[in-house]
């Protein structure tokens, strides 16, 4: 093996193993190193090459939402980060309790997660972040996006703020490392073509160079992404005009072993007709996002601005919540605009407060103008009836003290309302960002059990194949709280695992 812990493309992989894990992303690192530390041969699978890899993780922020008890001895015992290292005397951190993951869980999903799965992915991400430190994963608090300063005091909302040094690509550099370090084997260039169950399934893959290669192993775990970056599935499954929303992450996540594993007989779960989707910046490439810039093409500062379309028009209420809980799917009303496109707009007093890593990157899709009549001309947009919108938000600005760390009350009485950090748009220069729907994974997937076990269509387990990541359904619908993506794929990246590795003793 090299450096990287994958085999180059003149070494052979081997043809029999315990686990075969399929897809090299957060989740399928997590079932690999489950099954590694539980005495299992392990081969994963990655359909990208070595510098394509990493799945829908390598382009996140890597935030995970966690039960956790606060600033406490045991957290900061976790933390490998100097920044907050030195800010942790001036953080406002409240616990993050078990219920109020559930609750959050229920409230943004309408009820809709499945409430065995929820209860797993609450009660297992208590230990998770030690778990995960254990294999060489470094933590820190993100301040940077889910903080605002407040008296001199770093005050955290929306029940997230642990992530991991350097984001999404320090976490599959840092699961990569950990993998090259205990001999899990990875083959890069691995696109899977077949998936045969019994006995003792099989894997089929195709290299990068065409050769057609196959494995056989006592279990499999599917960790291969959702269906989002195939324009056709998303129309199918979505619905018409999901075909032109922009993929901003991996663009290899094109569901052909979701399908595989369905044709072997398992059971769809959950939502398929909703997605995780977001403010992404209307000029970013389509089919894929950019691995230098990652999650900073997201547009996530909306809650103390405006949002219009084209007619100048305002079709969200951006202060309707922490934006922890409305990002992931603001992206579909975006969709539904007018060229489904829409223009975050802001001023002076506020544009010192936008996200560093995401408004002030390069190349962005955005103008400046001294008045909005100007802004409107270079964006777009219709500056009769964003004049009207403006102007009707400003005198409908109820007067209380306005603060980003809380839901502070201060109200647009407007059509749609804005609920909470409504600031008159009053102050030039004045800022437009534009910004188009960005998908990020799809909600509806297979059907798993208590040991992330892939179920039949009568509820039995299938033998030797289990799941996790994004192409588990279930969890999600419609909405999904911040940073929890990232956690069900390491809570059942782990039981998948451990599971799996378990079939090898019987």
């Amino acid at each position: 093996m090299n450096a990287a812990g994958a085999e180059s493309s003149g070494d052979r992989a081997p043809n029999t193993v315990d686990v075969v894990v399929v897809g090299g992303g957060n989740a399928g690192f997590c079932a690999a190193h489950a099954a590694h530390e539980s005495g299992a041969t392990v081969l994963l699978l990655e359909k990208a090459t070595a510098d394509e890899a990493g799945g829908n993780s390598f382009y996140t922020a890597g935030a995970f939402r966690l039960v956790h008890n606060g600033p406490d001895d045991a957290l900061r015992g976790l933390i490998d980060d100097d920044i907050t290292q030195d800010r942790w005397d001036r953080t406002d951190l409240a616990p993050y309790t078990r219920a109020e993951f559930t609750s959050d869980m229920r409230r943004l999903t309408d009820g809709r997660c499945d409430p065995a799965m929820t209860d797993i992915l609450v009660e297992d991400s208590a230990d998770l972040a030690s778990w995960l430190a254990g294999r060489g994963i470094r933590w820190r608090l993100m301040y940077e996006r889910q903080s605002y300063v407040n008296d001199e005091r770093w005050v955290f909302s929306g029940g997230l703020a642990i992530g991991t040094v350097d984001g999404g690509k320090g976490l599959i550099a840092q699961h990569t490392a950990a993998a090259a370090r205990t001999g899990i084997a990875i083959r890069y260039g691995a696109g899977v073509t077949g998936l045969e169950l019994g006995e003792t399934p099989t894997v089929r893959w195709r290299e990068s160079d065409g050769e057609e290669r196959s494995v056989r192993a006592r279990s499999v775990v599917l960790a291969a992404g959702g269906f989002e970056a195939d324009p056709a599935r998303r129309a199918a499954h979505l619905g018409p005009g999901w075909e032109r929303a922009l993929v901003r992450g991996n663009p290899l996540n094109t569901g052909e072993v979701l399908d595989m594993a369905l044709d072997a007989g398992a059971a769809r779960h959950g939502d398929w007709s909703s997605c995780h989707s977001v403010a992404w910046d209307s000029g970013a490439p389509p089919q894929g996002g950019d691995r230098q810039l990652t999650n900073q093409l997201t547009r996530q500062s909306y809650p103390i601005g405006i949002v219009v379309n084209n007619l100048g028009e305002r079709f969200v209420d951006e202060g309707a919540d922490f934006r922890n809980y409305t990002y992931a799917k603001y992206g579909r009303e975006i969709l539904t605009q007018p060229d489904g496109r829409a223009f975050q707009l802001f001023d002076a007093k506020t544009r010192p407060l936008l996200r560093t890593e995401e408004y002030d990157s390069k190349p962005i899709t955005s103008a400046e103008a001294d008045d909005l009549a100007t802004l409107a001309d270079k964006l777009g947009i219709d500056a009769d009836g964003l004049a009207t919108t403006v102007r009707e938000f400003n005198a409908s600005i109820v007067d209380v003290p306005f603060d980003p760390a809380v839901k502070d009350g201060r109200a647009a009485r407007v059509r749609p309302p804005k609920s909470h950090w409504a600031q008159a748009l009053d102050a030039p220069p004045f800022y437009g960002f534009a910004v188009s729907c960005g998908v990020t994974f799809t909600f509806g997937g297979l059907h798993v059990d208590e040991r992330a076990q892939v179920l039949d269509e009568s509820g039995q387990p299938l033998s030797g194949l289990y799941a996790a990541g994004e192409l588990v359904g279930g969890l999600f619908s419609g909405n999904y709280p911040g940073g929890s993506g990232l956690t069900a794929g390491a809570v059942f990246g782990r039981r998948a695992g451990r599971a799996a590795a378990e079939d090898r003793a019987r």
